[in-house]
């Protein structure tokens, strides 16, 4: 055996494979599938920089994100890595590598609707994804009401069909992803963001503290040579790099 698959046998649960716990809805410029079914986005880019300083082939898993955290019960997995801002709850049933992006809120309502502010949602109803931080900061939105939508593997896709069919009257997600939302769609506008500069990071199973320190150590090497800078110019370029 080489010396580098020595040092990555025991490293994953398959070696030489890093099993990612992900989706394949669109939700660019973090992460989406090309035409010819490749992933494509800041995070996919980031998980090959790092694959390959490791000597491990990605392979992402498809699932509901409703079931991201229970599935790394199973023990077929190594990570979570899409989307996944830190919290107190997930850190209960993962390990947090330190972030590879700080991250802003925002809500997006039908264009004929005026609100600019939490304020101006009194009385209506806000959609965002069930037990996610976007949604527990509709708390703080003045008589506004909480829409919980279950992270199914359709979930952006269904609340966006929810918010032009009316049936909510607006959305709270990470900004992003709702800018491509909007400049896609006329009918719809960004209302407010909310500067929350969410860390979003990877979250590693717990029985792998070796491959949660790897990753950690080439974040670090990515944040000092400029790598990470340079993938999120590449992807992310109206955002000011935050590291």
């Amino acid at each position: 055996m080489e010396s580098q698959e020595l040092l990555t046998a025991n490293l994953t649960v398959q070696p030489g494979y890093l099993n990612i716990v992900a989706s394949d809805f669109d939700a660019r410029p973090m992460s989406y599938l090309t035409e010819d079914g490749q992933r494509a986005g800041y995070e996919p880019d980031l998980t090959r920089t790092i694959c390959k300083q490791l000597g491990l082939t990605p392979v992402w898993h498809n699932l509901p994100m409703a079931e991201f955290y229970s599935s790394m019960a199973t023990g077929n997995y190594d990570v979570v890595w899409f989307n996944q801002a830190i919290t107190p709850g997930r850190q209960q049933q993962v390990t947090f590598t330190q972030p590879y992006g700080l991250f802003d809120e925002s809500v997006l309502v039908r264009a004929t609707n005026p609100a600019a502010s939490p304020e101006d949602l009194a009385g209506q109803r806000v959609g965002g994804l069930a037990d996610s931080t976007n949604i527990a900061l509709v708390d703080g939105f003045p008589g506004a009401t909480a829409v919980p939508y279950p992270g199914s593997d359709k979930v952006l896709p269904e609340m966006l069909a929810a918010l032009r069919a009316g049936e909510i009257d607006a959305l709270i997600d990470d900004e992003l992803v709702l800018l491509v939302a909007e400049a896609e769609d006329p009918n719809l506008r960004m209302a407010f963001s909310l500067p929350t500069r969410a860390p979003f990071a990877i979250g590693v199973a717990k029985n792998r503290p070796e491959l949660s320190e790897k990753l950690d150590n080439c974040l670090s090497s990515l944040i000092m040579d400029g790598t990470l800078a340079q993938l999120w110019a590449q992807w992310i370029p109206w955002k000011p790099f935050p590291f």
